[in-house]
């Protein structure tokens, strides 16, 4: 009988510079998650509650928090960049280039800047990615970079 295990992450030697890493699957934002998402992080704009009040403003319907949208994309890359990341150390350039709303599906990829090894221990090293957001219409709606502290493939792999 054949073992396949899926593996969960990637070790710095994985990291390729100039490799575009496209995220799967998408995740579709519902009401409840957009709603959940305000509530837990007291953020109260009825531009994201009120479907009424939003519905007269700029873009005529609820738009998603941009902090879920930024949280989700960073979860969206997880399983590729951070699976077996010590931390991430920096977010930058996070930049939100359109609205996203209620039933829109968001898409990641991931290009790899670069990667060096750290300098104060040897079992790790720094990879640096910008990330692109895109919503069902491909419209890119978020983008941002970070640096990520990733362990080296033990020894004995």
């Amino acid at each position: 009988m054949e073992v396949i295990n899926s593996d969960f992450g990637r070790y710095l030697e994985d990291f390729k510079q100039d490799t575009i890493i496209k995220h799967w699957p998408g995740k579709t934002i519902t009401e409840s998650d957009n709603n959940l998402f305000s509530l837990l992080t007291m953020n109260h704009h009825p531009v994201h509650l009120d479907q009424y009040y939003a519905g007269q403003q700029q873009h005529g319907q609820v738009l998603v928090v941009g902090t879920l949208v930024f949280s989700l994309v960073v979860g969206l890359t997880v399983r590729d960049i951070s699976g077996k990341a010590i931390a991430n150390l920096n977010y930058s350039e996070i930049n939100h280039h359109g609205p996203v709303h209620i039933g829109d599906t968001l898409y990641a990829e991931t290009e790899i800047l670069s990667v060096r090894e750290s300098k104060s221990k040897t079992d790790r090293g720094i990879v640096k990615v910008t990330t692109k957001a895109y919503n069902q219409k491909e419209e890119m709606v978020l983008s941002f970079s970070r640096e990520v502290l990733v362990k080296k493939r033990p020894i004995n792999e």
